[in-house]
């Protein structure tokens, strides 16, 4: 295992030791670990994996908001379309959870789509690459 060593303000080391306290992280050295691996897979890029990909995609939009583009977008490549979950979170606004698997430049396109839905105040997405 390669070490790094890197600077840290004295005030995030304090908040780091207070997870660790919390949640029982074996170290410092485990916590990093863990936010590097939690950064490298937040930041796969769909359109730089070839083949088959796994994806959630979290969004959020306003419950009276027109959801017929959602609906198409979801229908138009319902192939990739594992299965999605609906919730009222808070008064005013919904959640949908989908979930896909398919061929990663259908999964981009799939996304582009919902780039394009004025209608969606946020979307999170995290892409499973297995390679």
């Amino acid at each position: 295992m390669a070490i790094i060593s890197l600077s840290v303000p004295d005030s995030l080391i304090k908040k780091i030791d207070e997870k660790i306290a919390e949640k029982g992280y074996a170290s410092r050295s485990e916590i990093a670990r863990q936010a590097l691996r939690l950064y490298l897979s937040e930041n796969i890029k769909i359109n730089e994996i070839d083949g088959e990909a796994a994806a959630t995609i979290t969004v959020i939009y306003k419950e009276n908001a027109d959801r017929r583009k959602l609906t198409e977008s979801q229908h138009l490549f319902s192939g990739l379309v594992s299965t999605f979950l609906h919730a009222h979170i808070q008064e005013g606004y919904c959640l949908e959870v989908i979930i896909l698997k398919g061929q990663a430049f259908l999964i981009e396109k799939f996304l582009d789509a919902l780039k394009r839905n004025e209608d969606i105040i946020q979307m999170k997405v995290s892409i499973l690459n297995q390679k």
